[in-house]
């Protein structure tokens, strides 16, 4: 009896396990046979859109403190419509440009995530400086070599005293008990980089104050064209190498150290948003940024006589920050974490960029506008950036850093700052904007 009592027991559990798993497959391929619309309008349609797109404005627009400062724009379009306070215009869309910028290099990077760290990292060779290359089309298009000439001088130089400086003078401080080290060899390929960089600004720059020109007023700005375009190939050539030889130089901190420690970080970061999404706010912050650069580039002369300072001062040092809001930062924070490479790679790669990349093809755009844009950056601005590069790159030979190093770095550019307060160009290269189209 017991014998048939636990067969009979065993039976109808094989039988709700059998009834079970017939309800569950069913189930399933109801689930599948059945249209979207019968699965309910949670998953799919109008809600789910509206959903990803409330999370999605809401990471971009929440989730930084620098958003606090997007008002700025609009306000600025406002002062400029209702008042002729260039001043205030200025400051405003100065401002206002500022978490649009840090929030481009952010969309940047999550769109990196989907794309490897190869394709990521022309992404962010392409849009690491788009705000300063966007700005300098705008003065372009106004006329304004000079301002275009001295912002992305002051880019370079922001970028090497100031944003390095910091990055340096913080790590040492955190990590005082010893040195910081990093890749000697690629410091070394940026620096030699950005003196073939001086070379194609110092010659066309000599050319011109030694009046030894074939053709006089033309000799100049045809080889400023032939330099740049040189310069060009040999960024294109540079991508290239790091590209196909040193692809470790793209690949993230965090997964580089996880791979040589086999173990992953804490900080293992994920995308926060889609591929798409990545994409569209690329474009959404391109444009917007793009609106507030003509606003700014329209009011810096009106500025300069509102606040009596040196046209100089505001492109070489004020400008720059815009651009650098999110380097600086970024710099800071990972030698503070001492992860120098990446630091360096911020500070120094972005120099690099400006000086091979989007200073030629400034003067290439230039030249197909019919704006005789060159590399003759004056004598002043030429001598500051020979000085600058020599600076960095006899500090950085010995493969390591401290706080006293980055100390230096900030007081060079305390003095550079200084020498730009009270540097006026002469009236003979002074910008005097055309109507041009």
């Amino acid at each position: 009896m017991g014998s048939l009592a636990g067969k009979s027991e065993l039976e109808l559990e094989d039988q709700h396990l059998v009834s079970s798993q017939a309800i569950a497959s069913k189930t399933t391929s109801l689930e599948i046979t059945l249209p979207r619309s019968f699965i309910g309008p949670d998953k799919y349609g109008c809600k789910c859109i509206l959903d990803t797109v409330i999370r999605s404005v809401k990471i971009v627009l929440i989730s930084n403190k620098l958003n606090l400062l997007v008002p700025c724009g609009p306000l600025a379009i406002l002062f400029d419509k209702l008042t002729n306070q260039h001043g205030w215009v200025f400051f405003l869309s100065l401002f206002g440009i500022i978490p649009l910028a840090e929030r481009l290099g952010w969309a940047t990077e999550q769109l990196a995530f989907y794309t490897g760290p190869t394709v990521g990292g022309l992404l962010n060779a392409t849009f690491g400086n788009a705000t300063e290359l966007i700005i300098s089309v705008h003065a372009l298009k106004s006329g304004m070599i000079r301002v275009v000439q001295q912002s992305l001088l002051g880019s370079i130089l922001s970028n090497m005293l100031l944003v390095l400086g910091c990055a340096l003078f913080g790590g040492g401080i955190v990590n005082c008990r010893r040195d910081q080290v990093f890749d000697k060899p690629t410091a070394a390929m940026n620096s030699g980089l950005l003196l073939m960089a001086v070379m194609g600004l110092l010659f066309p720059t000599v050319l011109h104050f030694t009046r030894t020109e074939l053709h006089f007023g033309k000799s100049e700005l045809a080889l400023s064209r032939f330099s740049s375009c040189i310069m060009l190939v040999a960024y294109g050539a540079y991508i290239f190498f790091q590209l196909t030889s040193q692809n470790n130089l793209y690949t993230p901190v965090n997964e580089e150290e996880s791979s040589t420690n086999g173990s992953s970080d804490d900080d293992d970061e994920t995308p926060e948003t889609s591929k798409w999404e990545s994409v569209i706010w690329l474009l959404i912050l391109t444009s917007l940024i793009s609106v507030l650069s003509e606003y700014l580039v329209n009011a810096i002369e009106g500025a300069s006589v509102a606040m009596n300072i040196p046209v100089a001062f505001i492109s070489v040092i004020l400008l720059p920050i815009v651009g650098n809001a999110a380097e600086h930062a970024g710099a800071v924070m990972f030698a503070v974490k001492d992860k120098l490479d990446i630091s360096l790679g911020v500070a120094i790669g972005s120099s690099t960029q400006i000086a091979m990349f989007v200073i030629p093809l400034c003067v290439v755009m230039g030249w197909i506008m019919g704006c005789p844009m060159d590399l003759n950056f004056q004598l002043f601005e030429t001598a500051t950036l020979i000085m600058t590069v020599l600076v960095v790159a006899f500090l950085l030979q010995e493969g390591t850093s401290n706080y006293f190093k980055g100390l230096m770095l900030l007081l060079c550019y305390l003095i550079v700052a200084a020498s730009f307060f009270v540097h006026v160009d002469p009236e003979s290269v002074q910008d005097k904007p055309t109507g041009m189209p």
